[in-house]
């Protein structure tokens, strides 16, 4: 079963607080995100979290709140719940 899928980064419809489109960040979420990809970490591939095992479920390509995709592209199912990671903070398993 072939599990590659092609991404495509939308753009959305929210404003910032100011009233102006936050899309500064945008750009960088997509490069983000296909820098995860291009280092392996796919969708269904499980990872490791410090001690905690994981499994990858999709990408996180917003870029409002406190965890953006841009710092953190990986959305990592745990027995904790879902998080959003960072290059870093994941291993493979």
């Amino acid at each position: 079963m072939n599990n590659n899928r092609r991404f495509v980064l939308i753009q959305g419809k929210r404003r910032s607080g100011d009233g102006a489109l936050n899309r500064a960040s945008a750009p960088n979420i997509g490069h983000t995100v296909a820098n995860a990809i291009h280092a392996g970490f796919r969708i269904g591939q499980p990872v490791r979290i410090g001690q905690v095992d994981g499994r990858i479920v999709g990408y996180n390509i917003g870029h409002f709140g406190l965890f953006s995709g841009k710092d953190y592209p990986l959305l990592v199912r745990t027995r904790y719940g879902t998080a959003k990671c960072s290059l870093a903070e994941v291993a493979a398993a």
